[in-house]
C-alpha cells in the first residue's frame, strides 16, 4: 500500500514537471506546438491538452499590461454603470484646454473600424467636435454607408452653414453614402412656423427617412451654446436660457434639452426646433455621443444617465468622474 501511494506520488510529480515543461515551452521559449509534440516525443493533441490542464491548475496566468494612454478598464467601468454598449476614453494632457484635437481623432479611430457597411447615419449639425471627427476620418476603401442624413435644420448665418453643409457632405463621400440635407433652419419664431415647415414634401421625406438610421453621431451641448451653435444664428437666445435653466435642464442633444437625471425637458423652445424628434432618435439602436471638458460635465452624466447616447467618446478626466 504504502509503494502504491509512492507510485502515485511519483506519477503525479512526473505529470507536474510535463505540464511545467510544456508550459514554458511554449509561454516562455515561444515554441509552437508542433515543435514541443516533436521534442518530447508526445502527440500534438496532447501538448494542446496538457496547456489547457496548465493554465486550469493555475500554473499560466494571463496578466494584461495596459500600454500608457490606454483605458481599457475606465472604459469598461463606464459600459457597465451606465449601461452603455461602448465606450472611448482618451488623454487630453497636452491639449490644455482644448480637447477638440484628441476627442476627435478618438471618434475618428473609432468609427473608421465600425463602419463596416450597410449603415444608414444621422450626424447632427452645429457640432465642431463632430466636424473635426470628420476631418480626420480616413477614406473608406468601399461603401459602408447607404445614406448621410442630417439631423437638425442646418440653415443658418453664410459662414456657419457652410460648416454644416460641408459636415454632412464630406462625412457621405468619405463612406460612399448618398447625403440627405435638411434645407430649414434648427430653430424658428414660432410653433406655428414649425409646424407650417414640416409640412413640406421635401422635409417630410426627410422625417420618414428618420426611421431608416442604424447609428446617429452627435455632440453634447451644454446650456450655454458653443461657438459654432452661436454663430449660426440657431443658438438658444438668452431668454430661452433662462427658461431652460428655470426647468432645471442641464444640455442637450439634438437642440433636445434635458434634466440632471436626462429627463426630457418640456419648453416652449423644444416646439420650435426643427430636427428629429426625441422617441425617433431615441429609438436608434447606436446613439454615438462625442463630448469632453469640464464645462460640459453635467451634460456628459444627464445624457448618458437619460439613454440619450449608448456609446460615449469623453476625455480621462471626465470618465474619472463618471466612475468616481
Amino acid at each position: 500500500m504504502v509503494q502504491n501511494a509512492e507510485r502515485r506520488r511519483d506519477t503525479t510529480k512526473d505529470h507536474l514537471r510535463l505540464l511545467a515543461r510544456v508550459a514554458r515551452m511554449y509561454h516562455e521559449q515561444g515554441m509552437r506546438q508542433p515543435e514541443i509534440a516533436a521534442t518530447l516525443n508526445i502527440s500534438q493533441p496532447r501538448v494542446s491538452r496538457l496547456l489547457k490542464e496548465a493554465v486550469a491548475q493555475g500554473m499560466v496566468r494571463t496578466v494584461v499590461t495596459l500600454p500608457e494612454g490606454v483605458h481599457t478598464e475606465l472604459e469598461e467601468e463606464l459600459q457597465r454603470r451606465y449601461g452603455l454598449r461602448d465606450a472611448v476614453v482618451v488623454d487630453v494632457e497636452d491639449y490644455q484646454d482644448d480637447v477638440i484635437p484628441p476627442l476627435a481623432s478618438a471618434a475618428a479611430a473609432y468609427l473608421g473600424v465600425t463602419f463596416t457597411g450597410g449603415d444608414v447615419i444621422g450626424i447632427s449639425s452645429w457640432s465642431e467636435t463632430l466636424l473635426a471627427t470628420v476631418e480626420r476620418l480616413p477614406q473608406k476603401n468601399s461603401q459602408v454607408a447607404d445614406r448621410v442624413i442630417q439631423l437638425v435644420g442646418g440653415v443658418g448665418s453664410p459662414e456657419a452653414q457652410v460648416h454644416a453643409t460641408r459636415l454632412v457632405a464630406r462625412l457621405a463621400n468619405l463612406t460612399y453614402a448618398r447625403p440627405i440635407f435638411v434645407p430649414l433652419p434648427g430653430v424658428v419664431a414660432t410653433t406655428a412656423i414649425r409646424d407650417a415647415l414640416l409640412e413640406d414634401p421635401g422635409v417630410k421625406d426627410v422625417q420618414a427617412q428618420w426611421h431608416d438610421l442604424t447609428v446617429v453621431l452627435v455632440g453634447i451641448g451644454s446650456l450655454e451654446p458653443s461657438p459654432l451653435l452661436l454663430s449660426s444664428g440657431n443658438a438658444v437666445s438668452q431668454a430661452d436660457q433662462e427658461e431652460l435653466r428655470g426647468l432645471g435642464a442641464v444640455g442637450d442633444v439634438c437642440l433636445h434639452f434635458f434634466d440632471a437625471t436626462g429627463k426630457p425637458v418640456d419648453s416652449a423652445f423644444d416646439q420650435r426646433v426643427i430636427g428629429i424628434d426625441a422617441p425617433t432618435f431615441r429609438a436608434v439602436e447606436r446613439r454615438v455621443g462625442v463630448a469632453g471638458g469640464m464645462r460640459k460635465l453635467s451634460a456628459i452624466r444627464a445624457a448618458i444617465e437619460g439613454g440619450w447616447v449608448n456609446v460615449l467618446v469623453t476625455d480621462l478626466t471626465i470618465a474619472r468622474l463618471l466612475c468616481a
